[in-house]
């Protein structure tokens, strides 16, 4: 729905698109994602003019990586423009600016109640006894020792014995 609409406002206005950076699967609050990461650099190369969002909160959550964002994007000058929220950094309204922080507080302080909310349900579950997380790994050290002993590296041991390349070395490391 989200590229929907922005495709449809951008056609409205006649620009063409240079591409579409969407990290699926990403929370908005890590400063890190795939995507993200890809269009701002391509925003560092100035290979386009705008950058174009739905809502602040698809953009990010964390209004100190916000607000470096926005800089950053300032200093190369490439506009930010979020359809749905009437915020447009080449419109030298102080107004707009100020929009824009207070949109990027509220969806940290979103975020913030979001993670209380999970805390507190996972707290909850506990107490009624409810196992909440990954099923434990049965790991037969033993075995994995002697493949060890025996010459095997970690990642054959680990496709082997059907476990993850981290428990495989953390066996190792505590037998050591």
């Amino acid at each position: 729905m989200q590229l929907v609409e922005m495709r449809a406002y951008v056609e409205r206005r006649g620009w063409p698109i240079f591409a579409e950076y969407v990290d699926t699967g990403w929370s908005g609050s890590k400063a890190e994602r795939p995507q993200f990461n890809k269009l701002m650099a391509a925003a560092r190369k100035r290979q386009f003019d705008i950058i174009v969002c739905w809502k602040v909160d698809r953009f990010g959550r964390s209004v100190a990586n916000f607000v470096q964002h926005l800089q950053n994007l300032e200093s190369w000058g490439v506009r930010f423009l979020v359809t749905t929220q009437a915020i447009d950094t080449d419109n030298q309204n102080p107004s707009s600016k100020l929009l824009m922080q207070i949109l990027s507080a509220v969806a940290e302080f979103e975020r913030a109640m979001i993670i209380e909310r999970v805390r507190a349900g996972m707290k909850a579950a506990k107490r009624r006894g409810v196992h909440c997380g990954r099923k434990r790994v049965i790991v037969d050290a033993t075995k994995i020792r002697a493949l060890h002993l025996r010459g095997k590296s970690i990642n054959q041991i680990a496709t082997a014995m059907k476990l993850s390349h981290s428990v495989v070395q953390r066996t190792l490391e505590r037998a050591a």
